[in-house]
């Protein structure tokens, strides 16, 4: 628009600027949404690649962990034959547990070693005063498992064995 003072051609030079203003305000605001949008996806995308990496473990401290695992040694005990407390039933019945004890290393073999006949009479003296009915199912077994280790730890405190496994029992 023409005002008083100026002459045509600086009015149609004016209107030209003004509507490349206009047309360039649109395209400032398209290129940088299209720049936020791309910075958003290469973010997301890191942010997944790492996720995944970490979580299928490809960490550098897994093959240092695997070195370090020892495996465990095993110690069986002698054969163990008693007869369950009856309760005042006619029928007396027999069992026969044969055991090994799960250590954490070599040290503690040598410990135990020496102390063998201490705890076969632990275990016999515990397993006579058992009913037929404290060993049924493997809730039963259970029971007997963690008092055998419990113990069997009590024994060599301040060592600790990891578990009592059970290769044989036969309830007759």
């Amino acid at each position: 628009m023409a005002t008083k003072n100026e002459t045509p051609a600086e009015a149609d030079k004016e209107e030209a600027e003004g509507a490349e203003a206009k047309d360039a305000a649109p395209k400032r605001r398209f290129s940088l949404k299209l720049i936020i949008m791309v910075a958003g996806g290469v973010v997301g995308l890191g942010a997944l690649g790492g996720g995944g990496y970490f979580f299928f473990g490809h960490h550098g401290n897994t093959a240092a962990a695997a070195t370090t695992i020892k495996p465990p040694i095993f110690v069986d005990m002698p054969d163990v034959l008693v007869n369950l407390s009856s309760g005042g039933g006619d029928r007396t019945q027999y069992l026969k547990v044969k055991i090994a004890l799960e250590l954490p290393d070599e040290a503690v073999s040598a410990q135990i070693q020496p102390i063998m006949p201490r705890l076969l009479d632990t275990f016999q003296t515990y397993l006579r005063e058992l009913r037929p009915t404290d060993l049924d199912g493997s809730a039963g077994l259970y029971r007997l498992k963690e008092e055998l280790t419990r113990r069997v730890n009590a024994s060599i405190a301040p060592n600790r064995i990891n578990a009592v496994l059970f290769k044989e029992i036969v309830v007759q």
